[in-house]
């Protein structure tokens, strides 16, 4: 799935090494905002395991992951997810994505949502994706907002990140074909 300046694709054992370097280059500011790794999640093995568990949730119809890549050089510069598939009545999943710090601002994110949330719509028949960001990270709330989603309210104390529970804004998009 492409855009303008990005497109995603499910990752493949190849990316591996790309996918660790961008997980080491980011780690001060990913794990700002992502529950407690483990030594073994930076290293390439913990990446290739990554990327197995993830196609077998794609084939199992649980969670959809993509790599966010540059067009101009193919970088890999984030990941993108839908996961938490719910179907039978409630047809829902949760998005969740990290971008390189050094390529924030540049509408990146919001491109690669608006690529995953079609692709929940369109491919996946999806009626509502979700997503929870940390009160305070403004920008991802405006990502998500500029993407068409709504803020539906806070859920305290949602998620355990690093060592704390922390309150969580949830916003959501409905499928405009149903």
């Amino acid at each position: 799935m492409r855009s303008d300046n990005i497109h995603i694709r499910a990752l493949t054992a190849d990316d591996a090494p790309a996918l660790l370097q961008l997980q080491l280059e980011n780690r001060d500011l990913f794990e700002r905002y992502s529950p407690t790794r483990t030594p073994e999640f930076y290293t390439l093995e913990g990446q290739h395991q990554r990327i197995q568990k993830q196609a077998e949730a794609r084939q199992n119809d649980q969670a959809y992951d993509f790599g966010i890549f540059t067009n101009s050089d193919q970088r890999l510069i984030g990941t993108i997810s839908l996961f938490h598939v719910m179907r039978g009545p409630l047809q829902s999943a949760i998005i969740g994505y990290d971008l390189a710090q050094k390529h924030n601002g540049k509408g990146y994110t919001t491109e690669a949502v608006r690529l995953t949330v079609d692709y929940g719509f369109h491919q996946l028949n999806i009626h509502r994706i979700e997503a929870g960001v940390m009160t305070h990270n403004i920008a991802s709330i405006r990502v998500l907002e500029k993407s068409g989603f709504h803020r539906e309210g806070i859920a305290r104390k949602n998620v355990h990140i690093n060592g704390s529970w922390e309150d969580h804004q949830v916003l959501a998009i409905l499928n405009p074909l149903h």
